[in-house]
């Protein structure tokens, strides 16, 4: 677990910073977290895991809000990583207010953000990847989790290729994927060829060959240990993302494919195995009870942030967090093909505490420089905290949404749940880039079109079951989809088709009528040929017209059954 001593000092600062005690000022904690205490660790074992996943294209350090909702259903609830606030800090012993809570939690964000400063960073990343391995000569072994080549201005220009350069140069050794598919099929392959690592996805099959499309799995030889490292890509690709960019391309969980992988392993040798997974961590947490011999399982998609392993009998569940704000280290002492000790820890990279790598640095430049004039336009000013991650609603989400019904002539609003993009505190100018961190993908028009009521509600009871399904299996997607101009009551714990009631539009007050059409905008819709702007440019001729964005708080949404 996450060492706490040399944080808690800082809490009697941050909680008068939080009451309106100005003293304690963003330089004087900073000066108090230092690299070295990041770095702190007593090594164990043969062999040293570093994992990161769910970057989204970040290369430099960044706000990003942990949930203030994350309801778990089934077994999962109550359970880590379905703990938010206090209930969080509670489960894992961490006090409000020190840098650690900041970074894992939402409580207080904005106010600590002025004293703790922003996370994340390539080139902070760098250099701890680069300080671990000069300790542990030949023990290291870096993996990326997937989500790595979407999520920017510049990954979208280049359709990946930013990412790949960085991540070349980062010295990665293994990666498997999700949102990398939605550059399609050809161009994802050109990319897996340009890597300087194995793009590992052993559920990923050719449909009219029947065979793998790529390499399932590859094993690494570190401090005498024989580390078997499986891929996973996210399983439900077709259905979240566009089918047609990879057509010919099946995936799903294929349990019975990963426990051959496990077996196949095991008679090569392995003594150490090890699910490098974009499962999401249900999901996994499920697959670790079901499918013998995986010791590790690093996982991804869900973007949740432990600080501690979560144990499934013999399977170690690492959760890394996103955006590049952390890197787990797990030191493993391996024993007659078994794991007979470990040690982790969740390493928060606070961008102030810690040295840029200038080789990094210089990469990163390179990569921005053409762009930097574009990506630093100033829009508007917020007012409020921008954040997206929660199960319901966020507020980037909100002005995203009323974007749409402004600029699109809409009476709905719709926009998907997804996981990432940077958060802005208030007072904060609001950049192009900033924008682009909460919309830039390779299908971002802006529909508008008419849709009855009845579909509607068929649309927020599908998704619903993609994230509030008691099966793990059957959990598709992102959080649930923003709506703009539509009200509704949601019962968690009812079966599909049972949890949305009380649907409202509004601007009117009125009940959502089953047979009535409505003027409906969205986008990243899945549907080849969908017509209208790119939503970036929807949203930022938005807040250009606004000049200052403020809002209220969303009450639109009753959630029940929780």
């Amino acid at each position: 677990m996450l060492t706490r001593r040399d944080f808690v000092q800082l809490a009697a600062a941050t909680a008068a910073l939080s009451a309106g005690g100005g003293p304690f000022s963003r330089a004087l904690a900073q000066q108090r977290l230092a690299q070295d205490d990041l770095l702190r660790f007593e090594p164990l074992g043969q062999v040293t895991l570093l994992h990161f996943t769910d970057i989204h294209a970040q290369l430099l350090p960044v706000h990003f809000r942990e949930p203030d909702t994350n309801l778990g259903v089934g077994e999962a609830k109550g359970l880590p990583p379905h703990l938010t606030g206090a209930d969080f800090l509670a489960r894992f012993g961490l006090k409000a207010g020190t840098a650690e809570a900041f970074a894992l939690s939402h409580v207080e964000f904005a106010a600590l953000a002025k004293s703790y400063g922003k996370l994340g960073g390539l080139d902070r990343m760098a250099t701890l990847v680069k300080a671990i391995r000069a300790a542990r000569p030949g023990r290291v072994l870096l993996l990326d989790g997937g989500d790595t080549w979407q999520g920017s201005h510049t990954a979208n220009l280049s359709k990946g290729a930013d990412m790949v350069e960085a991540m070349n140069a980062l010295g990665v050794e293994a990666m498997t994927a999700h949102w990398e598919f939605t550059y399609g099929a050809e161009r994802v392959k050109e990319l897996v060829g340009a890597l300087k690592f194995p793009f590992l996805a052993g559920n990923v099959r050719d449909t009219e060959w029947e065979e793998d499309v790529f390499k399932p799995a590859q094993v690494f030889e570190r401090g005498g240990a024989k580390v078997a490292v499986i891929g996973q890509a996210f399983p439900y690709t077709p259905v979240a993302n566009p089918r047609y960019l990879i057509p010919k391309w099946s995936f799903g969980i294929q349990e019975e494919r990963v426990a051959k992988h496990v077996a196949d392993a095991r008679a090569a040798g392995a003594d150490l195995v090890v699910l490098l997974s974009h499962n999401g961590f249900d999901v996994d947490r499920k697959l670790a009870a079901r499918v013998p011999g995986i010791d590790v399982i690093l996982t991804g998609h869900t973007h949740d942030a432990l600080p501690a392993a979560v144990e499934v009998g013999k399977t170690l569940l690492i959760a890394s967090g996103s955006h590049g704000k952390f890197l787990s280290r797990l030191d493993l002492e391996v024993k007659e093909k078994r794991v007979a000790g470990y040690r982790y820890r969740l390493i928060p990279l606070f961008a102030d505490a810690i040295a840029p790598d200038p080789e990094m640095a210089a990469v990163i430049a390179r990569i921005r420089a053409p762009h930097e004039a574009a990506l630093k336009k100033v829009l508007g000013k917020t007012e409020s905290l921008l954040y997206r991650r929660g199960n319901f609603n966020g507020t980037f989400d909100d002005l995203i949404c009323q974007a749409l019904l402004a600029e699109r002539d809409a009476e709905i609003a719709l926009s998907p749940g997804f996981r990432w993009g940077v958060s802005l505190l208030p007072g904060a100018d609001i950049t192009a880039e900033d924008v682009y961190t909460q919309t830039a993908i390779t299908y971002p028009n802006a529909y508008r079109t008419e849709m009855t009521g009845s579909f509607l509600r068929e649309v927020l009871e599908d998704v619903a079951d993609n994230l509030f399904n008691p099966d793990p299996y059957y959990q598709q997607g992102g959080d649930m989809v923003r709506a703009g101009g539509l009200g509704y009551q949601i019962d968690i714990g009812q079966p599909i088709g049972k949890r949305i009631s009380n649907m409202t539009l509004l601007r009117t007050g009125q009940p959502i009528e089953p047979e009535k059409k409505y003027a409906v905008s969205g986008w990243a819709s899945v549907n080849e040929g969908t017509q209208g702007p790119p939503v970036w440019d929807v949203v930022m001729r938005h807040i250009e017209k606004q000049k200052v964005v403020r809002l209220e708080p969303n009450r639109s949404i009753k959630v029940v059954g929780a």
